[in-house]
């Protein structure tokens, strides 16, 4: 059974069984400050779970695209090395919302796995919780009593908390688990040793393929258990699991999932995969990282060194130090891999296709960029080698092996290989120290402590109001305290709110809550599991009277004129470069908008003023804000609206027309478009490959920028004493300018060549030797111009030469090559002592040295103290 037609009879199990099958949501995750990526089925549920969103369906099934690389589930260090995990992973699930629970989850996943999988029951082991005593909790004999049904009990065990019981964070819905298992090995190991033994033991091939979660209680923030109103189902089943068990492979890198793609990495490499087992986990590991970098790429997540980016540029680095470790590939390689990984997941995938070009130059671009890294890292490390062999140490310190992988993203591991050939070893136990000790700066920065929300009023619902109206009656339902860096906020959600809370690249609202004795400032406004979040530095004196929630109007506007450009300059970047383009992020606020937007080269001066002029245009049309609430997506894509790939839409969206300009937007917008009133581009920039940015201002940002740069040009232009134009006299000016230039240099190499004369007719003669010893009042570089040209016309020569130029004193020194040979001068130790006098330091090679310092009155001493150290030697 191939691994296209496993996932598909999952989906059509489930939807015999009345589930509503929904897509997966994107990798990358957005609106969620909790989470960057989605690391479980459930993650796109997690709304439903904390009961802030009533379901559409009450039972949903799907195949959801998971990462898992740091935080609790960190897998990222065994990829590869391993037959079984990964970073990205198919998760299928089903899940059911105040509906069926732990009798028809366990049945379903048995008939799925027996009957249509055709597994065989006897390789098949349950686990059940066995309980805790300090939550109070006893073993969970029902689920124990289903299993029953359909497994012998020595095939059934009971597991701890830590296997057994599942949580989504530290505070929240939580209950217990009930993990499904497979003996994959041969029929004479099963005989010697049985599955149960080895169940959660890290056996590659007794290994957990389905966990199904009984979702019962709250975790609170004390630590304590309530049980939830409703009881829901969580179910996630590995799919690369299932197709290693169900296509008879003892690798899930042995399935159809993955050998296409190791195929091609080992005829583009030359290596034959499994002859050498460091080839074969290097071909693992980027057959595996390609796919979260593609999916990443697509999912509109770029490789950065912030958040969610530096995560997948980190894999895809180790991806790349595979390749040039172990596979010999020095130059770009797995961009090349992208056409195999599309004929591999393409067709259920088919943003991969439509986005192909993207993935295939984001990925080389950024392997350039890390090998031109790994070459540095390289280089320097050759020079720790160096130093610590010249020491005789056989140790490197760890904080230099941090700093190699800290600033120069130079990864330990390969750090230690490349020392390995050179008899040398990293003390590993400081480099943990630097790396524990970066981690608690980064964990003091971001911690949040954050208590149980206080409930004023039973209100599962939150009506949003601000497309409508600025101000508006609000009530408290619920508030908690949470604090940062050692200062306390509050955050409230009131039943109904006029406030935007942060999201689709549109900053929250800023306020007041207003009562008839007070008036507190709404700090931020942000979304958070479905919920409106208002954040305030203090609480009301009364909690429960009924306030006024006043939107700051001004700050409103600006924020509404800027997110309304970015869709016409959407439009227009389409009209002027082509249909290619695409939105790849944005940032909206009161003072600026940035737009992020795929396209492969420098958009040119000519097409900036091209795009702009359009969105001035349609401005000047005063397009209406033509809106569709809560309509059909499909209806919605039949209108023509633009979709974000990437952003999470429901099956009822939003669609915001002006003009021709039509997108699918949850954002406050103008009125109309002229109320943008001019539109101003400030900047056009790269991201990344295939990725550039535009930033802007519009309205009185964009009138203020104008006014100040045409006033600037009227003060420009009364500086000069002529009407023939501000840029006439500015290019009579750098004319004019250039004409100086050439005379001051004339004249300099004149007066250094009457210098020149000057020097050589005071030198001495002593023994057969020509010295020199002067000050002179010129810059450094004209004094090195000149010791060369009497270099080159006296034999012989030893030059002293000290000044003063803009208040710095330095020093130069000039000898003969044939007197360091015969005398042992050496212009870089004789500059370095005479310096001393100067306050200063300098240095260079035998035959010329230069010096610098802070003290202009030691110049003399210092000429003085050059010619006795001279004079010792050739005398």
């Amino acid at each position: 059974m191939k691994s296209a037609e496993i996932r598909q009879k999952f989906l059509d199990f489930f939807e015999k069984k009345s589930h509503t099958i929904v897509p997966s949501a994107p990798m990358v995750i957005k609106g969620d400050p909790t989470l960057m990526f989605t690391n479980a089925g459930m993650n796109q549920f997690k709304d439903i779970i904390l009961g802030n969103v009533r379901p559409k369906a009450t039972r949903v099934a799907d195949s959801q695209k998971c990462l898992r690389v740091s935080g609790k589930h960190n897998d990222l260090e065994e990829v590869g090395h391993d037959t079984y995990h990964h970073t990205m992973f198919e998760m299928l699930g089903n899940w059911s919302f105040g509906d069926y629970f732990k009798k028809e989850a366990i049945a379903y996943a048995w008939e799925f796995l027996t009957e249509e999988m055709k597994l065989d029951k006897n390789r098949l082991y349950a686990t059940v919780f066995e309980g805790n005593k300090e939550d109070h909790l006893d073993a969970d004999n029902e689920a124990l009593e289903y299993w029953l049904q359909y497994l012998p009990k020595e095939q059934i065990l009971y597991g701890n908390k830590k296997d057994n019981f599942w949580e989504m964070g530290e505070m929240g819905p939580c209950g217990p688990c009930s993990e499904i298992h497979i003996d994959l090995r041969p029929d004479e190991e099963r005989k010697i040793k049985p599955g149960r033994d080895l169940v959660n033991k890290d056996n590659p091939l007794v290994i957990e393929i389905w966990n199904l979660v009984f979702m019962q209680y709250n975790r609170k923030a004390d630590g304590s258990l309530e049980n939830l109103p409703s009881h829901h189902v969580d179910t996630g089943m590995g799919f690369e699991r299932l197709c290693m068990a169900v296509q008879g492979k003892t690798s899930n890198y042995d399935t159809d999932v993955f050998t296409p793609i190791i195929g091609e990495i080992a005829r583009l490499s030359g290596k034959e995969y499994g002859k050498d087992s460091a080839a074969d986990v290097a071909m693992r590991v980027i057959a595996d990282h390609l796919r979260t970098i593609a999916f990443s790429i697509t999912d509109g997540q770029l490789p950065s060194n912030v958040k969610a980016g530096y995560v997948i540029r980190r894999i895809l680095r180790r991806a790349v130090r595979y390749a040039y470790t172990f596979l010999d590939q020095k130059d770009a390689f797995m961009y090349k891999l992208v056409p195999m990984l599309i004929e591999v997941m393409g067709q259920h995938f088919p943003e991969l296709v439509s986005q192909r070009v993207l993935i295939e130059r984001v990925i080389q671009e950024e392997e350039n960029a890390f090998l031109r890294t790994l070459d540095k890292g390289i280089k320097l490390l050759d020079k720790i080698i160096e130093k610590t062999k010249a020491e005789d140490y056989l140790t490197v310190p760890g904080n230099v092996a941090f700093e190699l992988y800290d600033t120069y993203g130079f990864p330990l591991d390969l750090t230690e290989l490349i020392l390995k050939e050179h008899g040398l070893v990293v003390n590993r136990r400081e480099f943990k120290a630097e790396m524990e000790a970066q981690k608690e700066r980064s964990r003091s920065a971001a911690a949040v402590n954050t208590d149980d929300w206080v409930e004023l009023i039973s209100d599962d619902t939150q009506e949003f109001v601000g497309y409508d109206y600025t101000e508006t009656e609000v009530q408290i339902t619920r508030y908690r305290r949470v604090s940062t860096k050692g200062k306390a906020f509050y955050q409230l959600i009131f039943n109904i709110t006029p406030f935007y809370g942060e999201s689709g690249g549109q900053v929250g609202d800023r306020g007041w809550l207003i009562s008839e004795t007070e008036k507190i400032n709404i700090l931020d406004t942000q979304k958070e599991n479905g919920l409106t979040v208002h954040l305030t530095d203090r609480l009301p004196e009364d909690l429960t009277q009924v306030f006024t929630a006043k939107v700051d109007l001004d700050k409103r506007v600006a924020t509404e004129n800027n997110h309304t450009s970015t869709h016409l300059l959407h439009y227009a970047l389409r009209k002027v470069l082509g249909t290619h383009v695409e939105q790849k992020g944005s940032f909206v606020s009161d003072e600026y908008l940035r737009f992020d937007f795929s396209h492969f080269q420098k958009v040119t001066d000519e097409e900036l003023d091209k795009v702009a002029a359009i969105v001035n245009e349609e401005i000047r049309k005063n397009y209406p804000l033509e809106e569709s609430r809560a309509i059909p997506i499909g209806q919605a894509k039949k209108m023509g609206a633009m979709a974000i790939f990437g952003e999470k839409y429901g099956d009822l969206v939003r669609v915001v027309k002006f003009g021709e300009s039509v997108e699918l937007c949850g954002g406050t917008h103008a009125h109309a478009t002229g109320q943008i009133g001019f539109f101003k581009i400030m900047s056009e920039s790269s991201v990344s490959a295939g990725v550039r940015r535009i930033e802007a201002i519009t309205a009185a940002k964009a009138e203020s920028y104008i006014l100040n740069t045409f006033k600037m040009l009227k003060q420009m232009d009364s500086m000069f004493k002529s009407n023939r134009g501000i840029l006439e006299n500015i290019k009579e000016l750098m004319d004019e300018n250039e004409g100086l230039k050439k005379d001051v240099e004339k004249f300099t190499q004149e007066s250094l060549k009457i210098l020149k004369e000057a020097l050589k007719n005071e030198k001495r003669v002593i023994r057969d030797i020509n010295m020199i010893v002067r000050t002179v009042g010129m810059a450094p570089a004209a004094a090195k111009d000149v010791a060369f040209q009497l270099k080159g016309e006296l034999d012989n020569l030893v030059l002293v030469l000290g000044g003063v130029f803009n208040g710095k004193p330095h020093l130069t020194v000039m000898i003969n090559d044939t007197l360091v040979k015969d005398y042992g001068l050496h212009a870089g130790q004789i500059v370095k002592d005479a310096a001393v006098e100067i306050k200063g330091g300098g240095g260079g090679q035998p035959f010329f040295a230069t010096a610098g310092g802070s003290d202009p009155n030691g110049v003399s001493r210092a000429l003085e103290r050059a010619e006795k150290l001279i004079l010792d030697k050739i005398n």
